[in-house]
């Protein structure tokens, strides 16, 4: 599936704030932590916990979170398909990196060792 103009949209416009409680969730349904999700966070990213929250509080935009984000070098090595998106084949930058940020969460919560998910 190719992701539509009206897709990375509303992907850009979403924000964080209300996608984060899903992650926490998802996570620690699987047993997982929320400092764990921090870390695949921060590797993404760079951000440490007190930016999420900042973020969070701000209701950025995931078009704000990833303008403000160093994205890892390693980042392009996240690949596979998520919500039916093969990652690899997203030509939206923004949706992209949404995507790699939706891949990492899921792994976590399929139980993946850290060493495996942090590339």
């Amino acid at each position: 599936m190719i992701p539509t103009p009206e897709h990375n949209e509303r992907m850009a416009k979403m924000t964080f704030a209300s996608v984060y409680p899903h992650y926490v969730t998802k996570v620690e349904r699987k047993g997982r932590t929320k400092e764990e999700l921090h870390e695949v966070i921060t590797w993404l990213t760079g951000f440490d916990d007190g930016q999420i929250q900042d973020l969070i509080d701000k209701k950025v935009t995931f078009e704000e979170f990833f303008a403000k984000a160093k994205l890892h070098p390693n980042a392009e090595m996240i690949t596979g398909t998520i919500c039916g998106y093969k990652i690899q084949e997203i030509d939206n930058p923004l949706t992209k990196q949404v995507r790699y940020l939706d891949k990492l969460v899921d792994e976590l919560a399929k139980g993946k060792k850290m060493e495996k998910i942090l590339r």
